[in-house]
């Protein structure tokens, strides 16, 4: 039976740009660096997360792995130092969604250097 969702894979077009968005503006770990087989993966993750993220070159698991949904997958992060967070991203020329308070918390939308979009939520 599954119990957890252990990593989560995000196809990139530059994988040492995206490597540089999630540790130097997101604040992610890198927790491990791999290459086998003609490709290359990062494992990254927030401190003390149960779940990673790994960035894999997009070209490569296109020719690899013909099927796979290269697409980005739509992830929530939750905070709670969002309006720490939010100015953070702002201080870092992180493009920013405007902050919302919804019914079950604050949000806001944030988007990485290939313009892929991302959410993070305070819950109430």
């Amino acid at each position: 039976m599954i119990n957890q969702l252990g990593q989560v894979m995000l196809y990139v077009n530059d994988q040492d740009k995206a490597r540089e968005f999630w540790t130097e503006k997101a604040g992610f770990k890198v927790v491990a660096e791999e290459e086998a087989m003609g490709q290359k993966w990062i494992e990254l993750a927030p401190e003390g997360a149960q779940t990673s993220i790994i960035l894999h070159d997009k070209e490569v698991v296109a020719k690899m792995s013909v099927g796979v949904n290269l697409g980005t997958p739509s992830l929530m992060f939750f905070s709670d130092k969002l309006d720490e967070l939010y100015s953070d991203f702002k201080n870092k020329n992180v493009t920013v969604g405007e902050l919302l308070d919804l019914p079950f918390g604050r949000v806001f939308n944030f988007a990485d250097e290939e313009d892929n979009y991302f959410a993070v939520m305070e819950r109430k």
